[in-house]
């Protein structure tokens, strides 16, 4: 056990034990969440446990004293790249952590009152029940994704699963029986396990999951009421304990905005975004976790090139490569601050992976998409942004990894998409601002995610017994 010493105060409304799944679009929203409970209230203790390859990633990140670290041992070695082996990865996450953190939650002081724990980590749901320590279910992806897994097995009843070998070719059935989720592509719902048999280890611990939600004593979404009003009232309809919509799980804080703050390759991209006309910055990244093809790379840069549109591109893997590639119209860094460049007024547009927590800064920020999702829950998301809001295009419009986006289609889809005359992109424009301003009231004073969290922190400070 790694953690931070805390003196124990007998006044200590409650402790919460959090344990996110380890990875990056998991861990930053329930570290999201801790900080806005810490910021109400001063008397929650919050072990933040992670694993020791994740706490030498965030341990010097900046949080309120009332935040401790917690580290338990990897689940894999280092060397095994969770985005190349992502099933042996999932499955150490639900075979090998479960007794480190038992081991953790019986020696910590003062003793937990509370888990928090990642849906996905059923084990969490069993130790605090063993241990008559109340489990929040915190899931850190939109509500609609929820509601999908919560009812896989209406897609077996409707001979949607097992998946159908054709799936690209009956990809466009509409799946219209998810409650609380308007009708949907088929291929939208199951990209993420077309590769999987209905056997598999990993479809069953992922069910398996959800199943021990309803053990849980409190649901958190990370999504905000307004924008998934009918998937979160179907879900708080069918569970008998609260459910809880608290998002945007983001850095609602930009931090020190002085020059003096910043690093040089920071101060670079920022400089160079000053210099841009207002809205004219197309911004790309394709996430943290999964690369597309070297090939693929090279269609976009070229597409990019050949648009005409300025553009500031995240690329983490060949960003050398890619610089040479691009034209003085573009910058491209291997890393950005991404609240912080969505929110300048030179970005005018997000292509995005799609990615929860991508979606939710965009939003946030009242920027429109092009959507190229790339595995997992992106492309229930992209069908949120583009069919449901309206305030995006789908660029890649279909799995798998290996359909090839032509430079051709690339730089037409971007040329039209930051076309600031155009009376599509206006009223996508304006449907993004009217999102903003839902987003924004959520976490107002008395908003839909402030008014929650405040309910949730009655509700934890009652059950510890204060």
């Amino acid at each position: 056990m790694n953690s931070a010493s805390f003196s124990s105060d007998p006044n200590t409304l409650c402790h919460i034990v959090a344990i996110p799944y380890p990875g990056r679009g998991h861990i930053n929203p329930m570290m999201n969440l801790c900080k806005f409970i810490a910021s109400k209230s001063n008397d929650i203790l919050i072990s933040f446990v992670v694993t020791e390859e994740w706490l030498g990633f965030i341990g010097s990140d900046p949080k309120p004293d009332t935040i401790r670290f917690c580290s338990i041992p990897n689940v894999l070695p280092s060397e095994l790249v969770r985005g190349n082996n992502l099933s042996g990865f999932m499955e150490a996450v639900w075979t090998k952590m479960d007794a480190p953190f038992e081991c953790l939650l019986d020696q910590l002081e003062p003793p937990a009152t509370l888990i928090m724990a990642d849906t996905i980590l059923l084990w969490a749901v069993s130790a605090g029940n063993r241990r008559n320590i109340p489990v929040v279910s915190f899931w850190p992806l939109s509500a609609m994704t929820f509601s999908v897994n919560h009812h896989f097995h209406l897609l077996r009843e409707n001979g949607h699963f097992p998946i159908p070998m054709d799936l690209l070719e009956k990809g466009d059935e509409q799946v219209d029986y998810i409650p609380g989720v308007s009708s949907t592509r088929l291929l939208d719902i199951l990209p993420a396990n077309f590769k999987e048999d209905s056997n598999s280890f990993f479809l069953k611990h992922m069910l398996d999951s959800f199943s021990w939600v309803r053990k849980a004593k409190y649901l958190l979404l990370a999504s905000i009421y307004e924008i998934e009003t009918k998937t979160v009232d179907t879900l708080k309809a069918e569970f008998p304990f609260p459910v809880y919509t608290i998002g945007p799980a983001i850095p609602l804080k930009l931090g020190n905005n002085s020059v003096s703050s910043l690093g040089d390759s920071e101060l670079d991209y920022l400089q160079w975004l000053d210099r841009q006309p207002r809205n004219s910055v197309l911004y790309v990244s394709l996430g943290s976790f999964l690369s597309v093809s070297s090939a693929q790379m090279d269609e976009i840069a070229a597409g990019l090139n050949d648009s005409g549109v300025r553009f500031l591109w995240v690329v983490r893997n060949e960003t050398s490569r890619m610089k040479e590639a691009c034209s003085d119209q573009g910058f491209v860094v291997p890393w950005c601050d991404q609240l912080r460049l969505l929110m300048h007024p030179s970005t005018g547009g997000f292509w995005s992976h799609c990615g929860w927590n991508s979606v939710q800064e965009a939003i946030f920020a009242g920027i429109p998409f092009l959507t190229f999702p790339l595995a997992a829950d992106q492309m229930m998301n992209t069908k949120l942004v583009v069919e449901d809001w309206k305030i995006g295009w789908r660029l890649k419009k279909q799995f798998p990894e290996e359909n090839l986006v032509a430079r051709g289609e690339i730089s037409w889809f971007v040329e039209k998409f930051m076309d600031l005359k155009s009376a599509e992109v206006k009223e996508m424009r304006e449907r993004a601002k009217e999102l903003q301003e839902k987003c924004q009231h959520a976490i107002d004073r008395n908003g839909s995610s402030d008014t929650s969290i405040t309910s949730f922190i009655s509700n934890i400070s009652h059950i510890s017994g204060h």
